[in-house]
């Protein structure tokens, strides 16, 4: 597991963008089909845009049509964590990045084989860096 990274409020919203900071550290949510990364093909690694952890590849990311990136499965069972959440009056998993804490989104039982898994993660709170080509 990655060391944990701790930072005060004020240097968390001089790193982040303001609505980066809305979401990874109030747990907002960003409106559905406006995230940079919903609609995302290029293979890759996304990481967490507050600690650079990697959270999620590319092979695990599918269309799930629910409007923000969609994964079945996070980069290793130790990169994120999960939190009960009932606000908003809905009963729900909340998922974090295991090393800063930030809130990344929620997971549901309604994803695709092989875990059933759909993790729901608001697109600004990831960044993505591109598979390499090894030939140039």
């Amino acid at each position: 597991m990655a060391p944990k990274v701790e930072k005060s409020d004020e240097e968390w919203r001089a790193q982040l963008t303001p609505e980066q900071y809305r979401v990874a550290r109030e747990a907002g949510t960003e409106r559905p089909f406006s995230g940079e990364h919903t609609n995302t093909k290029t293979e890759g690694v996304y990481s967490c845009v507050c600690c650079g952890a990697e959270l999620f590849r590319s092979d695990a990311k599918f269309d799930s049509h629910c409007g923000w990136p969609s994964f079945f499965a996070p980069a290793d069972l130790d990169t994120v964590t999960e939190h009960s959440d009932e606000s908003h009056g809905m009963a729900r998993v909340e998922v974090r990045c295991a090393s800063c804490e930030a809130h990344l989104g929620h997971v549901f039982p309604d994803g695709p084989r092989p875990t059933g898994l759909r993790y729901c993660i608001n697109s600004v709170v990831l960044t993505h860096e591109p598979v390499k080509d090894e030939s140039s």
